[in-house]
Protein backbone atom coordinates (compact mmCIF):
# COMPACT_ATOMS: atom_id res chain seq x y z
CA UNK A 1 0.00 0.00 0.00
CA UNK A 2 1.49 3.37 -0.79
CA UNK A 3 -0.53 7.03 -0.07
CA UNK A 4 0.67 9.50 -2.42
CA UNK A 5 1.94 11.82 -2.87
CA UNK A 6 5.84 10.12 -1.68
CA UNK A 7 8.85 11.28 -0.74
CA UNK A 8 10.75 13.26 -1.59
CA UNK A 9 8.58 16.49 -1.64
CA UNK A 10 8.18 19.34 -3.51
CA UNK A 11 6.52 22.33 -2.54
CA UNK A 12 3.48 21.41 -4.13
CA UNK A 13 3.17 17.98 -2.78
CA UNK A 14 4.12 18.88 0.57
CA UNK A 15 0.87 21.09 0.62
CA UNK A 16 -0.91 18.69 -0.91
CA UNK A 17 0.26 16.43 1.37
CA UNK A 18 -0.86 18.90 4.66
CA UNK A 19 -4.24 19.77 3.54
CA UNK A 20 -4.86 15.78 3.19
CA UNK A 21 -3.57 15.45 6.53
CA UNK A 22 -6.08 18.01 7.59
CA UNK A 23 -8.72 16.81 5.58
CA UNK A 24 -8.32 13.58 7.01
CA UNK A 25 -8.31 15.00 10.73
CA UNK A 26 -11.60 17.17 10.30
CA UNK A 27 -13.25 13.88 9.89
CA UNK A 28 -12.88 12.89 13.39
CA UNK A 29 -12.56 9.31 12.54
CA UNK A 30 -9.84 8.05 14.37
CA UNK A 31 -9.58 4.43 12.70
CA UNK A 32 -9.65 6.32 9.27
CA UNK A 33 -6.77 8.62 10.51
CA UNK A 34 -4.69 6.09 11.86
CA UNK A 35 -4.18 4.72 8.05
CA UNK A 36 -2.46 7.40 7.48
CA UNK A 37 0.41 5.75 9.71
CA UNK A 38 2.55 3.19 9.42
CA UNK A 39 2.02 0.59 11.78
CA UNK A 40 4.56 1.26 13.82
CA UNK A 41 4.10 4.78 13.91
CA UNK A 42 5.98 6.96 16.58
CA UNK A 43 3.98 10.16 17.84
CA UNK A 44 4.68 12.25 20.79
CA UNK A 45 1.54 14.32 21.44
CA UNK A 46 1.59 17.20 23.71
CA UNK A 47 3.49 14.98 26.88
CA UNK A 48 2.65 11.57 25.55
CA UNK A 49 4.00 9.24 23.65
CA UNK A 50 2.34 6.65 21.58
CA UNK A 51 3.60 3.63 19.27
CA UNK A 52 0.87 2.25 16.70
CA UNK A 53 -1.87 2.62 15.27
CA UNK A 54 -3.58 0.56 17.96
CA UNK A 55 -2.45 3.39 20.30
CA UNK A 56 -3.45 6.04 18.13
CA UNK A 57 -6.53 5.19 17.52
CA UNK A 58 -6.79 4.76 21.33
CA UNK A 59 -5.67 8.60 21.72
CA UNK A 60 -7.65 10.28 18.93
CA UNK A 61 -11.14 8.53 20.20
CA UNK A 62 -10.14 10.34 23.60
CA UNK A 63 -9.58 13.69 22.17
CA UNK A 64 -12.27 13.79 19.90
CA UNK A 65 -14.65 12.08 22.93
CA UNK A 66 -13.31 15.32 25.11
CA UNK A 67 -13.03 18.32 21.88
CA UNK A 68 -16.56 18.30 20.32
CA UNK A 69 -16.95 20.35 16.80
CA UNK A 70 -13.29 20.15 16.74
CA UNK A 71 -12.54 22.13 13.55
CA UNK A 72 -8.70 22.31 12.66
CA UNK A 73 -6.53 24.03 10.10
CA UNK A 74 -3.01 22.92 8.93
CA UNK A 75 -0.25 25.27 7.09
CA UNK A 76 2.81 24.44 5.64
CA UNK A 77 5.75 25.72 7.45
CA UNK A 78 8.68 23.54 5.67
CA UNK A 79 10.12 20.99 3.92
CA UNK A 80 12.59 19.14 2.75
CA UNK A 81 13.10 15.12 1.93
CA UNK A 82 10.48 13.23 3.31
CA UNK A 83 10.03 15.58 6.39
CA UNK A 84 7.60 17.97 6.78
CA UNK A 85 6.88 20.55 9.11
CA UNK A 86 3.51 21.98 10.21
CA UNK A 87 1.86 24.81 12.02
CA UNK A 88 -1.85 24.15 12.67
CA UNK A 89 -4.65 25.88 14.71
CA UNK A 90 -7.88 24.22 15.93
CA UNK A 91 -11.16 25.06 17.42
CA UNK A 92 -13.40 22.75 20.14
CA UNK A 93 -15.56 23.23 22.71
CA UNK A 94 -15.83 20.79 26.06
CA UNK A 95 -19.07 19.72 27.36
CA UNK A 96 -19.47 22.34 29.40
CA UNK A 97 -19.59 24.74 26.44
CA UNK A 98 -16.35 26.36 26.63
CA UNK A 99 -14.85 26.82 23.39
CA UNK A 100 -10.92 26.26 23.22
CA UNK A 101 -8.39 27.71 20.36
CA UNK A 102 -4.97 25.15 20.32
CA UNK A 103 -1.92 26.57 18.65
CA UNK A 104 0.79 24.16 17.59
CA UNK A 105 3.56 22.69 15.55
CA UNK A 106 4.12 19.03 14.24
CA UNK A 107 7.39 17.60 12.65
CA UNK A 108 6.39 14.86 10.47
CA UNK A 109 8.37 12.15 8.38
CA UNK A 110 7.63 9.42 6.02
CA UNK A 111 8.40 6.15 4.76
CA UNK A 112 8.86 5.48 1.18
CA UNK A 113 5.35 4.37 0.70
CA UNK A 114 4.07 7.63 1.73
CA UNK A 115 3.04 6.80 5.02
CA UNK A 116 3.97 8.95 8.09
CA UNK A 117 6.29 7.02 10.65
CA UNK A 118 7.12 10.24 12.93
CA UNK A 119 5.28 12.98 14.49
CA UNK A 120 6.51 15.22 17.16
CA UNK A 121 3.28 17.60 17.84
CA UNK A 122 3.63 20.46 20.40
CA UNK A 123 -0.01 22.15 21.36
CA UNK A 124 -0.84 24.87 23.68
CA UNK A 125 -4.56 26.02 23.75
CA UNK A 126 -6.46 28.79 25.92
CA UNK A 127 -9.91 29.44 26.32
CA UNK A 128 -12.25 31.25 23.76
CA UNK A 129 -15.65 32.87 23.64
CA UNK A 130 -18.00 31.59 21.51
CA UNK A 131 -18.15 34.92 19.89
CA UNK A 132 -14.45 34.90 19.21
CA UNK A 133 -14.12 31.51 17.05
CA UNK A 134 -12.90 32.16 13.42
CA UNK A 135 -13.54 28.14 12.07
CA UNK A 136 -16.94 28.84 11.19
CA UNK A 137 -18.05 25.40 8.48
CA UNK A 138 -20.13 21.91 8.47
CA UNK A 139 -18.28 20.39 11.44
CA UNK A 140 -19.22 17.23 9.28
CA UNK A 141 -16.26 17.77 6.34
CA UNK A 142 -13.88 19.11 5.41
CA UNK A 143 -12.74 22.89 5.86
CA UNK A 144 -14.18 24.27 2.55
CA UNK A 145 -11.35 25.76 -0.45
CA UNK A 146 -12.31 29.42 0.26
CA UNK A 147 -12.12 29.40 3.80
CA UNK A 148 -9.18 31.26 5.14
CA UNK A 149 -5.97 29.55 5.90
CA UNK A 150 -3.91 30.47 9.39
CA UNK A 151 -1.78 33.29 7.54
CA UNK A 152 -5.29 35.13 6.22
CA UNK A 153 -6.62 34.98 9.43
CA UNK A 154 -3.20 36.43 11.16
CA UNK A 155 -3.01 33.39 13.68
Amino acid sequence: MTRPPLPPFTRDTAIQKVRMAEDGWNTRNPEKVSLAYTEDCKWRNRAEFVTGRADIVALLTRKWTRELDYRLIKELWAFEGNRIAVRFAYEYHDDSGQWYRAYGNENWEFAADGLMQWRLASINEAPIAAADRKFHWDASGPRPADHASLSELGF
